[in-house]
């Protein structure tokens, strides 16, 4: 069936007061239904990371005019960002800054969760529908995570501020050539990378554990924050090698999506998230 949105002036009223009344009853459901037990998980191999890509890029190819049109914003976004870093003699955050993405990537792909949940049930969605994320039963506890995820990216650019001043100085780089020659020749510049580089990957493992199914989880049942953040790193732990395996696809498919000046973020990231909802789909009974 086909979407308009008709008046904009009313859609829009529709859509602010549908998240009036959603935020309303989120803030009274933080804790979800509480005669709901834990979820029962499923254990995982790699083929359920192969299908959920698969899915995903079915997903993705499905809707891939409107979704690249709606997730072009990211890059836009991202570009920005690197601009300002640059202007204002940040030059050594630029790495951290793509890294974060990995951080708050869950966030950024809601609106595909909620496109490949209606699709599994049978529908026709479109690109509008991302915002039907605000109805969800767990709406409340999405906002809390996705806060706490941004204030991890936040604390992330700033250990790596830190590192990089502990290590290389205070001065900043003059260009992005003498950057990358001190890294590498540098013992200042390895010592950075011996201690970023795990501490990098010490973040992204948090944010994987908490957010990997708890987003999509929140999303389809009216769960709660906790319960839906233990699940998820019930998953990570039952199944280390399967959900560290996922956790390198996804960075490796944001960093690859960064690399253009970050726009293979607008095909990476909603493959990215419409797999991960068939992943919670096979993980999660």
């Amino acid at each position: 069936m086909t979407q308009t949105i008709g008046n904009p002036l009313s859609w829009g009223a529709r859509q602010l007061n549908a998240a009036g009344h959603a935020l309303g009853n989120a803030a009274r459901h933080l804790g979800g239904d509480e005669a709901q037990s834990l979820p029962s998980l499923r254990p995982l191999e790699i083929s359920d990371l192969t299908e959920a890509l698969r899915l995903g890029m079915r997903d993705f190819g499905a809707m891939r005019g409107d979704l690249v049109m709606a997730t072009i914003l990211y890059p836009i976004i991202g570009i920005g960002l690197i601009w300002a870093t640059l202007h204002q003699g940040a030059l050594h955050l630029i790495f951290p800054l793509v890294f974060g993405f990995a951080l708050v990537g869950p966030v950024a792909a809601l609106g595909f969760y909620e496109l490949s949940r209606r699709r599994e049930r049978g529908e026709d969605p479109s690109w509008m529908d991302v915002f039907g994320v605000v109805r969800a039963p767990g709406f409340g506890g999405i906002i809390l995570l996705s806060i706490g995820l941004a204030a991890l990216f936040i604390v992330w650019l700033v250990s790596a501020w830190g590192i990089y001043h502990l290590t290389m100085g205070a001065a900043a780089p003059a260009s992005a050539m003498d950057f990358l020659r001190a890294v590498v020749l540098t013992e200042g510049g390895r010592l950075m990378m011996m201690i970023g580089i795990p501490m990098g990957l010490v973040f992204a493992l948090v944010a994987l554990s908490v957010s990997v199914i708890s987003l999509p989880l929140m999303l389809d049942r009216d769960i709660g924050l906790p319960r839906a953040v233990v699940t998820s790193v019930r998953l990570v732990l039952r199944n280390p090698v399967v959900m560290l395996a996922w956790g390198a696809i996804v960075l490796a498919g944001l960093v690859a999506g960064a690399i253009p000046f970050l726009l293979g973020l607008a095909v990476t990231l909603p493959t990215l998230g419409h797999a991960t909802w068939h992943l919670y789909r096979r993980a999660v009974v």
